[in-house]
C-alpha cells in the first residue's frame, strides 16, 4: 500500500482567520502566509519537487562535533530531535523574508522537546530561525508552506509521523555501549513507516567506530513518502544567505552544527553496508562522553 502523509492539514492551515486578500496585508500578517509570488526573488522559481525531513539521534549529533564539549542535550531530551526540512533544489533562497520569535510562539514548547538546540553556544530560537532562512523561506513558495508557523507546523506533524525512537525500540534495537547493530537491521524496521529511499547515516567518534547519527526521509512537496524526481539537484537542499551547502555535516556546516572552532564536524555518512555501528545511549550530565 502506498504510503503518504494526509494532505488535509495543509489545507486546513489555508482557511486560517486573519489573512488580508490585499497585498499590503500579506506583507504585514507573515504569520499566516504569503503567496507564493510575493515570497520568491523574480529570479527564483519553485521547481523542485522532493525535499529531506531529517531526523538526529542526540547520542549520534554529540559525537560529530569538533568540540564535543559544545554539546548539551536538555533533560527533557530522550528522543530523536529534527535537523530540518529542505527542499532539493539548485537555487539560493530568498532572505527577504525574516523570521522572529513571536511567529512561532503558540509552538515553542512543542519546538524545544522536538526540535532543541543540542549546541551550548547557540540559543533554540537562534537555530529555528536560520532553519527558516535557510530552508523554510525555500519551501515557502508552496502553499502549505507559506509561513514560518506552517513549515514549523508541517515539521512537527512529520516528527510525530515518524517516531524513529519508538520504531526502534518495538523491534528490539536500543541505545547501547556494547550492542552493534547493522544497516540492514534498521532498514527492515523503518522501510514500511518511511519508504526504501531513505538513508541512514553515520559519524565516527574519536575511536574511529561508526556511530548511528541521523535518517534522511524522501518527501514530496505534498509530504508523499519516498520521492524520485532525477530533475531535483543531488547535492543537497536549497543553500541560504552565504556559501552554498547542503543539510547538515554530510556537506558542510550547518546552523546545528554551529561555528566552533577548529574544523567544520566530521562529515555524516550513509552507514557502511557491512560494517556494524553503535546507537549510542543519550547521557544529559555529559553528552559527548555517553559510556564514560
Amino acid at each position: 500500500m502506498e504510503m503518504f502523509f494526509s494532505a488535509l492539514p495543509l489545507l486546513a492551515f489555508l482557511l486560517l482567520p486573519g489573512v488580508s486578500a490585499t497585498p499590503g496585508g500579506l506583507w504585514e500578517d507573515n504569520k499566516y502566509g504569503r503567496h507564493s509570488s510575493e515570497v520568491l526573488h523574480p529570479e527564483h522559481n519553485c521547481s523542485w519537487t522532493c525535499m529531506l525531513f531529517t531526523l538526529q539521534w542526540p547520542g549520534g549529533f554529540c559525537q560529530s562535533l569538533y568540540k564535543k564539549t559544545q554539546c548539551r542535550i536538555p533533560q527533557n531530551i530522550s528522543s530523536w530531535t529534527i535537523h530540518g526540512l529542505w527542499p532539493l533544489r539548485t537555487q539560493r533562497c530568498c532572505s527577504c523574508w525574516p523570521m522572529f520569535p513571536s511567529d512561532v510562539q503558540e509552538l515553542e514548547e512543542e519546538l524545544e522537546e522536538y526540535w532543541p538546540s543540542l549546541l551550548k553556544t547557540k540559543p533554540c530560537s537562534h537555530f529555528w530561525k536560520e532553519e527558516w532562512i535557510k530552508h523554510g523561506s525555500c519551501a515557502a513558495c508552496v502553499e502549505g508552506f507559506n509561513s514560518p508557523l506552517k513549515y514549523f507546523q508541517i515539521c512537527l506533524k512529520l516528527r510525530h509521523q515518524f517516531d524513529i525512537y519508538g520504531l526502534l525500540r518495538d523491534a528490539g534495537i536500543t541505545p547501547s555501549c556494547e550492542r552493534l547493530y547493522k544497516v540492514a537491521e534498521v532498514q527492515k524496521v523503518l522501510v514500511p513507516h518511511v519508504g526504501d529511499k531513505h538513508e541512514i547515516q553515520c559519524v565516527k567518534d574519536e575511536q574511529d567506530r561508526q556511530v548511528l547519527f541521523q535518517v534522511k526521509v524522501r518527501l514530496s512537496r505534498n509530504l508523499t513518502i519516498g520521492c524520485d524526481h532525477h530533475g531535483d539537484t543531488n547535492g543537497g537542499p536549497a543553500a541560504g544567505p552565504g556559501p552554498a551547502s547542503g543539510p547538515g555535516p554530510a556537506a558542510g556546516p550547518d546552523p546545528a552544527a554551529g561555528p566552533g572552532p577548529g574544523p567544520p564536524p566530521p562529515p555524516g555518512h550513509p552507514c557502511p553496508p557491512d560494517t556494524p555501528f553503535f546507537y549510542l545511549p543519550i547521557k544529559h550530565e555529559e553528552p559527548w562522553r555517553p559510556c564514560g
